[in-house]
C-alpha cells in the first residue's frame, strides 16, 4: 500500500507510474529517467512554493511544510512578501462557497491502477465519491501560454492538465469497478495576482479520452525505460540536456532569429 510518507520514494517511481512523471517523459525522456534514478533535480523555484504553500493548507499539513521549509521566513520571523501574497490567496479561496465547495472532498486520495499493463498511482487533492474529481492548481493567471510550434494554447493544455486529467479519471473509475462511468474532473485554480482570480474549470470529456490515447500509446514505452528496455529520446531543449551536452553547437546567427 502506498501512503503519503512514501509516494515519491524512488522505490514507487520506478514501480508506479504518475501524471508528473508520464508527463515527464512526454517533455524529455532521458530527463524524466534522470529524475527517477537522482541524477537529476528540478529547481525549487518560489512560484512553485507558493503553490505548495497554498496546497499544504487545504491538506491540513502547513505547519510541517513551514518546518520544512525555513526559506519562507525572514530573519524577523514573519513571512517573505511571496508566502504573504499566499496567505491572501488562501483568504480568497475560502471565502468563495463555490471554491471551498469543490475543494471540501476528501483530501489527497491515494489510488491506484493499470493502464495497458502499466501500473499507475493518483493522488487526488478534493475527491467527491461518486460525484467528482477535483485538483487544485495555483498558477501566474489563467491566459494561454506561448508553446513553440503551437503558438499561444490554452494553460490547461500547456500544462498537461488535460493529461493528468486522463490519468486521474480512468485509475479512479478503476477502483470504482471497470463497468462504472468516469466522473467529471475539475480544476480549482487560483492566480498569483495581486487580487487573486478564482475559476472552477471544466474539460471536456472529449480532450480527456483523446489525452487518454496519448496514455495508452505511450506507457508501455515509457515503463520499459525505466527498467531499461529501450534508448530513452533527449529533447534537446531542457535544462537537463543542456547540462549533458558535451560539445558547444556551431549556428549561424540567423537561425536564432526564427
Amino acid at each position: 500500500m502506498i501512503t503519503s510518507e512514501k509516494y515519491f520514494t524512488k522505490e514507487n517511481e520506478i514501480a508506479y507510474m504518475g501524471a508528473t512523471q508520464f508527463k515527464r517523459f512526454l517533455e524529455c525522456e532521458e530527463m524524466a529517467l534522470a529524475m527517477i534514478y537522482g541524477e537529476w533535480q528540478e529547481e525549487i523555484s518560489t512560484a512553485l512554493l507558493v503553490g505548495s504553500y497554498v496546497d499544504a493548507h487545504f491538506e491540513g499539513t502547513l505547519d510541517l511544510f513551514k518546518a520544512k521549509n525555513p526559506e519562507i521566513f525572514m530573519k524577523s520571523g514573519g513571512l517573505k512578501a511571496e508566502y504573504r501574497q499566499a496567505e491572501i490567496i488562501i483568504q480568497y479561496c475560502e471565502r468563495s462557497e463555490r471554491y471551498a465547495k469543490y475543494m471540501s472532498g476528501q483530501k489527497q486520495v491515494i489510488m491506484t491502477g493499470e493502464i495497458e499493463g502499466v501500473l499507475f498511482k493518483i493522488k487526488i487533492d478534493s475527491y467527491h465519491p461518486d460525484v467528482a474529481i477535483v485538483d487544485q492548481k495555483v498558477m501566474r493567471d489563467f491566459k494561454p501560454i506561448w508553446v513553440d510550434g503551437k503558438g499561444k494554447i490554452p494553460f490547461v493544455e500547456s500544462w498537461g492538465y488535460d493529461i493528468q486529467a486522463a490519468i486521474y479519471q480512468e485509475i479512479e473509475r478503476q477502483n470504482r469497478g471497470t463497468s462504472a462511468e468516469p466522473l467529471p474532473f475539475f480544476i480549482a485554480g487560483a492566480t498569483k495576482q495581486s487580487v487573486p482570480r478564482l475559476k472552477i474549470i471544466s474539460i471536456p470529456q472529449d480532450r480527456i479520452d483523446y489525452c487518454m490515447t496519448i496514455v495508452r500509446e505511450n506507457a508501455p514505452r515509457f515503463a520499459g525505460l525505466k527498467q531499461g528496455i529501450g534508448i530513452p529520446t533527449r529533447c534537446n531543449e531542457c535544462d537537463y540536456c543542456a547540462s549533458t551536452e558535451s560539445e558547444t553547437e556551431l549556428v549561424d546567427y540567423r537561425e536564432l532569429a526564427t
